[in-house]
């Protein structure tokens, strides 16, 4: 056995193994966000490699029925790839997170994957009405550059989502989580193969190089880590959803108003009066120690009869905090990333989100707008 029929089979079982796992993700009794995110993704991957598999092979490739569904079908998707391994990352840490209408945008993209079949398909539907068409061979050597410099975008694309990934694990402030490490690792091990994805297209999207490129070497040195990068996320993401992977659970049955009576005065007295919002580390579990309240019941009560989530609940009174004290900016000379780590925020990032989320606009934009009261406040 050749070495390139070694890689050829290990592409394969990569493929195998990524439709396993994809397929346990999705249909797993525990069918959590994090889990379907999880399989799309590694679906994504190991269909790339089912992609570089049938056109290394004759049998395929020799076949003309074969070969022109190949053409049609598109299985190199790789533009939803950033968003999903962003939106994975958010639903992880965050269980009440949801991909919105909005957030569904990121996935639009994906037409410049199907650049190549839409080619084909006009192509052939220019020739079945007898427009003029150029020659096969000169579509040819377009659909072939286009497979070349469509890798750009698409690295680029991955990369800016790792990113993004990389900076909202940051100012999550997560470190206790017990998903922080596998966020990590996530995320790192991403990291790696985009640098050696980044390494092979130098060379590969320079016209001079392309060919020698793929005749030295093929997609090998990309697939090869591909391969490892479906092992890894499938087999690890897969152990740790049913001992960690949190899911937003759907509450069917509304809090009795005796509970409601008895946890409302509690949560707001710790807020109120305890001013628990002002400490940066508060989390679920101290707010319970605090009340004496079931971590349960908390949510329950403010998922349900407050309609926000538990950082909702807490930020509100910090963005508040911030409002009243706003004076402070002019009078000791306080700046507004200092003013709102005083009111009990982390990041500057989870600030300004919260902040235009209960006031819809900006910090600045509300200072602007209120610089009259400020003043006058602070002659009183």
């Amino acid at each position: 056995m050749t070495f390139a029929e070694f890689f050829h089979i290990l592409i394969l079982l990569g493929f195998l193994q990524g439709a396993i796992m994809s397929t346990l993700l999705l249909f797993s009794k525990k069918r959590s966000r994090p889990n379907r995110l999880l399989g799309i993704l590694i679906l994504l991957i190991a269909l790339a490699c089912l992609n570089l598999y049938l056109f290394e092979s004759p049998w395929f490739t020799n076949n003309p029925l074969l070969n022109l569904l190949g053409n049609l079908i598109p299985l190199v998707i790789i533009m939803p790839v950033g968003p999903l391994l962003y939106f994975y990352v958010k639903s992880t840490i965050d269980p009440s997170f949801s991909i919105t209408r909005k957030q569904r945008l990121h996935f639009l993209p994906v037409i410049i994957d199907c650049g190549h079949q839409l080619s084909v398909v006009i192509y052939f539907a220019a020739a079945l009405l007898d427009f003029s068409v150029p020659p096969p061979d000169t579509i040819g050597r377009f659909i072939d550059d286009y497979n070349v410099y469509a890798d750009i975008p698409r690295w680029a694309s991955v990369t800016i989502y790792l990113w993004l990934s990389a900076r909202y694990l940051a100012a999550a402030n997560t470190e206790k989580s017990p998903h922080y490490q596998w966020m990590r690792q996530f995320i790192r091990l991403f990291l790696v193969f985009q640098i050696i994805w980044f390494i092979y297209l130098v060379p590969y999207v320079i016209p001079s190089l392309t060919d020698k490129v793929l005749n030295t070497v093929d997609w090998y040195p990309v697939y090869i880590p591909l391969v490892v990068l479906i092992y890894c996320l499938g087999i690890k993401g897969y152990l740790i959803t049913p001992e960690e992977a949190p899911a937003a659970r759907k509450v069917t049955t509304p809090p009795s108003m005796k509970l409601i009576e008895e946890a409302e005065p509690l949560l707001k007295k710790a807020m109120e009066q305890d001013r628990l919002y002002l400490d940066p580390e508060l989390n679920l579990a101290f707010l319970s120690k605090h009340t004496g309240l079931p971590q349960k019941t908390i949510s329950l009560v403010l998922n349900q009869h407050f309609q926000k989530s538990f950082n909702e609940f807490v930020n509100g009174y910090r963005v508040e905090a911030f409002k009243q004290n706003i004076r402070q900016l002019q009078q000791d000379n306080m700046t507004i990333l200092a003013m709102a780590f005083d009111a009990g925020f982390n990041s500057q990032a989870t600030f300004q989100r919260a902040f235009r989320s209960h006031t819809g606009m900006s910090p600045r934009e509300y200072i602007t707008r209120h610089a009259g009261t400020i003043q006058d406040d602070s002659r009183h």
